[in-house]
């Protein structure tokens, strides 16, 4: 297999935690090189990678094709165009950038210059994710008629000197974790025909837009993105009802956590399993087996199917190879940040809108 050499910008925790450990476990691409402006953590984590103090180091780099943006986000519309005009495939943490506008200039110079351009919407290899996937598919609900998402934490006083509580249009719980949840919204059902949205500042002191209650609108669906970052105690992760029954499945993927608490990701086809969830957090499944008696549920812990972050990168080795299409496709990308700017409208003018792209 032809190799793919890398450099990921950035070591905070989108390149040490999401980026570096998958990048490196792929066959096919390589670690090539880390770009830390400062630290040695890098250099501990990765010896064999070459640690980068500038950008323009990856960049003037011609043995290296893929630049990875992991940097804070107002950073990712300049340093994604940059890699692009010199050639480089490229991957952007989300948000993918600040505007659509930018965006979608991206998506032009990528198409310009044939390169692949990959939002990094990881959240579709999320083991929950693929678990409700497979429900759908099988009709085990009957007819959705709402599916609601929860994204949340309890963080009362903003964190200090983190560019994550800075006022910028790209930073905030709209542009941080709004990705994940449209993305997945827009994985599963399509556009929506409208959107309601609530953004705000909710707790006493923020710089930042710390909660969301997002609508999306479909033919006899409603899908609802939430986030807070006032939840002391814990929402479901997803709730789902449909005229069989409902499924409510609690806690996060655990590939994150488990990252942070030090765990290796084996190489993949690797035999160890990445990464099986507990059945303690397993999601609950309850129907009706007869409709005419809805008193008479029968309730099923429903097996996580398995996580893996791998597979996005795998994914992309293939596009760019010419040997498969991207997963989450730039376009992709364009429409989810259109619909978080529809969504500070929305909430702006408190008005149901409708969604055009």
């Amino acid at each position: 297999m032809q190799e793919i050499r890398v450099a990921v910008i950035g070591f905070g925790l989108a390149g040490r935690v999401f980026h570096a450990p998958f990048v490196s476990a792929v066959p096919g691409l390589k670690l090539e090189a880390i770009v830390q402006r400062r630290g040695d953590e890098a250099a501990k984590a990765y010896p064999k990678a070459r640690i980068l103090r500038s950008v323009d180091e990856a960049l003037l780099d011609n043995s290296i094709s893929l630049i990875v943006v992991g940097t804070p986000n107002e950073t990712h519309f300049d340093l994604a165009k940059r890699a692009l005009e010199a050639g480089k495939h490229v991957v952007i943490d989300k948000p993918f950038a600040a505007s659509s506008a930018e965006a979608r200039q991206l998506i032009e110079l990528a198409a310009e210059k044939k390169l692949v351009l990959a939002p990094f919407h990881n959240r579709r290899w999320d083991g929950d994710f693929l678990t409700i996937r497979k429900l759908l598919s099988e009709g085990q609900l009957g007819r959705l008629v709402t599916f609601e998402w929860h994204f949340d934490r309890f963080r009362p006083l903003p964190r200090e000197a983190t560019w994550k509580e800075a006022s910028h249009d790209a930073n905030g719980m709209l542009f941080d974790l709004g990705p994940h949840l449209v993305d997945q919204a827009l994985a599963l059902f399509g556009a929506p025909q409208a959107i309601t949205a609530s953004v705000r500042r909710d707790r006493d002191k923020t710089d930042i837009e710390d909660a969301f209650d997002i609508t999306l609108h479909y033919p006899r669906l409603q899908a609802i993105c939430r986030a807070t970052m006032l939840a002391a105690e814990q929402a479901p992760r997803f709730l789902l009802h449909g005229t069989r029954g409902s499924f409510r499945k609690y806690g996060v993927d655990p590939q994150e956590p488990a990252l942070v608490g030090g765990a290796t990701v084996p190489p993949m086809g690797d035999a160890r399993e990445w990464l099986g969830e507990p059945e303690a957090a397993w999601g609950t499944l309850a129907v009706a087996p007869d409709p005419a008696e809805p008193g008479i549920l029968v309730r099923t812990k429903v097996k996580t199917e398995l996580g893996d972050y791998r597979g996005f990168y795998a994914n992309v080795r293939d596009a760019i190879l010419g040997t498969g299409e991207l997963a989450v496709s730039s376009e992709d990308g364009f429409r989810v940040i259109r619909l978080l700017e529809m969504a500070r409208e929305s909430s702006t003018k408190g008005l149901t809108l409708p969604v055009s792209f």
